[in-house]
């Protein structure tokens, strides 16, 4: 029987998925799951690894993107929109490309079907160093990892993995799980199908994540996308602009 991704939902009416990215939790979309349960019934997902959901030796796009539907038959949901963000768009593509029928529209937040060469190295490195025994708080191990990743609010997005659990601190990513995944994280699309479905990506103009290069592909895969571009945004655009990205989103949704 097929584990159970954790989630949340918010709000009634038209479904939309939201699915995060690495060393995420389905926390980080909650301004736009907040907004979007206005008019949609938003089901927000933590990925195998990642926040409360069950860890496993085996991350791969195929696996990932089968998560969704296996949670998607849970919920009773046929279809819906669905929105990923870095890896997460990743993982709404492949599940676009692989169960078509199952997405109405497809929402991709500054990532591109390509492979990237490996970036996270330095971070994995200094998750893994920390000394989750000698750490009192997030304080001792915000000081572990500055010596591996110098920029403070990536260190934030890292440690908010941190929780405490019969009186030490673990992490609920499973930094293992994800070395050991990396080169498949890294990887792109591995099949032969296109989607032709109303597809959006919408890139941070700061962001080099989505690259004039990468357009070919783009629109080889998914022939009826079309792209938007948040000024002033950087990988982060949805917590960077949070109304420019909400209404990105909605202004495509009405089309």
């Amino acid at each position: 029987m097929s584990q159970l991704l954790h989630y949340q939902q918010l709000g009634s009416g038209k479904d939309i998925i939201l699915i995060h990215g690495l060393f995420g939790r389905l926390e980080n979309l909650n301004m736009v799951a907040k907004a979007l349960s206005e008019s949609y019934r938003v089901t927000s997902v933590d990925v195998r690894n990642h926040g409360d959901s069950f860890h496993s030796e085996l991350m791969d796009y195929p696996s990932m993107a089968k998560d969704i539907v296996v949670i998607m038959q849970h919920l009773a949901i046929e279809s819906a929109i669905v929105l990923g963000h870095s890896m997460g768009g990743k993982i709404a593509m492949e599940l676009a490309l692989t169960y078509p029928e199952r997405l109405d529209k497809l929402i991709v937040a500054d990532i591109a079907p390509v492979e990237y060469p490996p970036h996270h190295n330095q971070i994995i490195d200094g998750l893994k160093a920390i000394d989750l025994s000698s750490v009192k708080g997030r304080k001792d191990a915000d000081k572990q990892l500055a010596n591996y990743v110098d920029n403070l609010s990536v260190r934030q997005f890292l440690l908010g993995n941190l929780t405490s659990k019969n009186g030490q601190f673990v992490f609920k990513c499973d930094i293992e799980n994800i070395d050991k995944n990396y080169p498949n994280i890294m990887r792109t699309y591995q099949g032969s199908n296109t989607y032709s479905g109303p597809t959006l990506f919408i890139k941070g103009a700061n962001s080099d994540y989505i690259l004039p290069e990468h357009r070919a592909e783009i629109v080889r895969l998914f022939p009826q996308s079309r792209a938007r571009v948040i000024q002033g945004a950087g990988h982060w655009l949805h917590a960077e602009k949070t109304i420019a990205f909400n209404r990105s989103v909605t202004s495509f949704l009405a089309t």
